[in-house]
């Protein structure tokens, strides 16, 4: 039964799902992917790795950012459902997105994309910085750059997934001044190279035979060569994390035990279950597979508390 709703849909490409219930303002909403907003939770990153996020200006700062970045990606999410609604309508889940629907008109979701992407680094140069504003708006440019031609480039396409991840850690830091340490950016940056490569593998897993059906480009990687990069990311993040962990922790300790050092074994013990999921090529999205698995929400959870007791001296 199943089977032969599925070939229905694929042999009515170009005829829209039916609208669901909402209105005008309901689509746009879900347009944005209110799901996805909790990625963009990174742009503390910085500010609490240096702790300094505690304060007062800063949590102002950096909940400031998470809505200007958040803002930045709904500009995207809907430029992006508006230039490619006819081939989501071929499409047997993603033709329920409402601009392919017809929930949100075409020009709609052009129109309050564009307003967004241009309105939200303009506001950034007056609720922030000129530096805050010249981020996001090579976010949006980058972004709009892979819904046009980069997304359909290989290793190219990952790189501006990963970078995109990396912006989101950066920005945080950029708007309350904070130096970007070298360890963090290299460790940030290939842990995202793990998580994106590791999604991409288990859609060529799962998908295998039919993957350009879901993501046309998925066709010209092999398995193998994603199972090469997640590996390769997540050892390179391991070691940035562990330099990274024995700097920092070169200065004089006032703390009762070496928090910062032992945080190396948790974080280890998070990229080896994160691997988990990868290597049976069950990782979806990132916060999707730490919700999900309570073993490694919980090993999160102790990372964090170790670094926050050697950001606090304890």
């Amino acid at each position: 039964m199943a089977e032969a709703t599925f070939l229905r849909q694929r042999a009515r490409p170009g005829k829209p799902a039916p609208p669901r219930r909402g209105g005008l303002l309901g689509g746009l909403l879900r347009t944005t992917r209110p799901r996805q907003w909790t990625k963009n939770v990174l742009v503390a990153a910085a500010p609490a790795a240096a702790g300094q996020l505690f304060s007062r200006h800063a949590l102002g700062q950096v909940a400031l950012v998470f809505g200007l970045f958040t803002a930045c990606a709904a500009a995207v999410y809907l430029v992006n459902d508006a230039r490619d609604a006819d081939a989501d309508r071929a499409h047997p889940v993603k033709r329920h997105r409402p601009v392919a629907a017809g929930q949100v008109p075409v020009p709609v979701a052009y129109a309050v994309g564009g307003t967004l992407g241009a309105l939200t680094p303009a506001a950034a140069v007056w609720l922030c910085s000129p530096a805050v504003a010249a981020l996001l708006t090579a976010y949006i440019g980058m972004q709009l750059a892979y819904c046009v031609s980069l997304k359909h480039v290989l290793v190219v396409d990952l790189a501006v997934v990963t970078t995109g991840f990396l912006m989101r850690a950066m920005v945080g830091g950029v708007a309350l001044g904070i130096p970007l340490s070298r360890w963090f950016l290299l460790t940030t940056g290939f842990g995202a190279l793990f998580m994106v490569a590791a999604k991409r593998y288990s859609e060529a897993v799962q998908m295998a035979g039919t993957a350009g059906a879901t993501r046309a480009l998925l066709t010209e990687y092999t398995a193998g060569y994603l199972r090469f990069v997640w590996q390769l990311a997540a050892g390179v993040a391991v070691l940035g994390y562990c330099l990274w962990a024995l700097e920092e922790g070169g200065a004089p300790r006032t703390g009762v035990l070496p928090w910062r050092q032992l945080s190396v074994v948790a974080f280890v013990l998070a990229i080896l279950r994160y691997a988990v999921f990868a290597d049976r090529g069950s990782a979806g999205e990132p916060e999707e597979v730490i919700l999900r698995d309570r073993a490694l929400a919980l090993i999160g959870l102790v990372w964090l508390a170790m670094y926050g007791l050697a950001v606090a001296g304890w």
